[in-house]
């Protein structure tokens, strides 16, 4: 199995950036939290909850946490996300996904999917993991975390997303890639994950 990186630069915090690299679980959680909220934000969100939750960050943690909790939990100040209350809900759905299928060990979902097509079809069954968002974790995976089973990088998003960033100052030119994007697919010129 590959090394795993020391951080993953999504995030201004060092200590988010390090957590996201080694907790395969608030990793998936910042990519759920990816969404209709800027991206570096997102990713910070699991040490938020961490934090909050005052114990190493575990789908078994997040199931077990009474839902009014979690809700508080993610509601802030500041909140974890604009909205905290569908987000918190999500993240216990993907919590107990996790703990069903894979036995709380989200790393399991990658560390035993014998090809790309499978990690795609495991991302693609989580709640809140659409095919743009299985495909941009199954880039991060095979780019930043060295996660690369046969047949990966056909699955991987081939557009400038996330998996692309390996340092923070790289989150700006991002934000102004998916910009132009939407401003091509808008007038026809360009097609939008």
């Amino acid at each position: 199995m590959p090394r795993r990186p020391s951080a993953l630069h999504f995030t201004e915090d060092a200590a988010a950036n390090r957590l996201l690299a080694r907790n395969g679980f608030a990793l998936l959680v910042g990519m759920l939290l990816d969404q209709q909220f800027p991206m570096e934000r997102a990713f910070a969100g699991p040490a938020l909850v961490q934090e909050r939750l005052g114990a190493d960050l575990t789908p078994a943690l997040v199931m077990d946490t009474d839902e009014e909790t979690l809700a508080a939990v993610f509601r802030g100040p500041p909140a974890v996300h604009r909205y905290w209350g569908s987000m918190a809900k999500r993240t216990r759905q993907l919590a107990e996904v996790l703990v069903t299928e894979y036995g709380g060990d989200a790393d399991s979902l990658w560390k035993t999917a014998p090809d790309g097509d499978e990690l795609y079809r495991r991302l693609r069954a989580l709640p809140g993991y659409g095919e743009a968002k299985a495909r941009i974790f199954v880039g991060i995976l095979g780019k930043r975390m060295g996660v690369r089973p046969p047949g990966w990088d056909e699955r991987a998003a081939d557009w400038p997303s996330v998996a692309d960033v390996d340092a923070f100052t790289k989150v700006a030119e991002l934000r102004e890639a998916k910009k132009a994007m939407k401003a091509a697919a808008k007038t026809g010129r360009g097609a939008k994950p």
